[in-house]
């Protein structure tokens, strides 16, 4: 059992990555700091929206709330695509010794109150990913999560029901095993961190989540980018399987 002690110690970094997101960013973090302040860690914790490279008012946006947010840490990157703003928040959250680590984005897809589920199960599980069963976001985004979990499980015989869902619960230590076999810029890291979990049989369970549909701006991950992005993953998966 946990004592209270040992619960308002432990540091936890949630990582929010944020493109051109004015329109959803101040809900979005008003929706979340409760849960860091709850999840302070001795004031240690903290919510960390990875702004990368936005032309709009993100960052002025960002700035302005952490004036009166203390456990806000807004960061700011040159414009490299989710993926290289994941791995930023992440690199940073082991910088700074966090314990946990939790991945959402900006959107306002995902739900906070079904936060406290995933942390209950925290010394149970090296990592908890959430599971999309009914998507807001459309067929075609289910078309190509089942597509990669497809692939996933023809290239590395991994079988995972959500590869890629933005709403996970990690010890830090678990992350840093894996994010070292990662290029620094790596546009899919979820999926391989969740591919390498499930390959090398760490201790991680997958537990349902609620997937609204974006709450306000356009996603920059068109159906487009999201063949670009495929056809490049094909040779990653082919390349990565050969190092494990």
């Amino acid at each position: 059992m946990i004592s209270k002690e040992t619960n308002f110690m432990e540091k936890l970094f949630i990582i929010i990555p944020a493109y051109n997101e004015e329109a959803n960013i101040e809900n979005t973090v008003r929706e979340w700091y409760p849960v860091i302040k709850k999840h302070n860690g001795d004031g240690r914790s903290r919510l960390v929206v990875v702004n990368d490279g936005s032309t709009d008012h993100t960052w002025k946006i960002l700035s302005r709330l952490s004036e009166t947010m203390p456990l806000l840490s807004p960061l700011k990157k040159k414009n490299g695509g989710h993926g290289s703003s994941v791995l930023y928040g992440y690199r940073y959250a082991i910088d700074k010794g966090a314990d946990f680590i939790f991945q959402t984005d900006a959107d306002g897809q995902t739900n906070p109150a079904e936060f406290e589920a995933f942390w209950e199960l925290r010394q149970k599980h090296d990592a908890v990913i959430g599971k999309r069963i009914i998507r807001g976001d459309g067929i075609s985004r289910k078309f190509v999560e089942n597509t990669v979990c497809l692939l996933l499980r023809i290239f590395f015989g991994a079988k995972v029901p959500d590869a890629n869902a933005p709403f996970r619960l990690m010890k830090t230590s678990l992350v840093k095993k894996y994010i070292k076999k990662l290029p620094r810029d790596y546009n899919i890291p979820n999926i391989m961190m969740t591919t390498y979990f499930a390959y090398y049989h760490e201790n991680i369970c997958f537990r349902e989540i609620s997937f609204k549909p974006r709450q306000g701006g356009t996603n920059s991950i068109n159906i487009k980018k999201i063949i670009k992005i495929g056809w490049k993953a094909l040779g990653d998966f082919r390349r990565l399987k050969k190092e494990m």
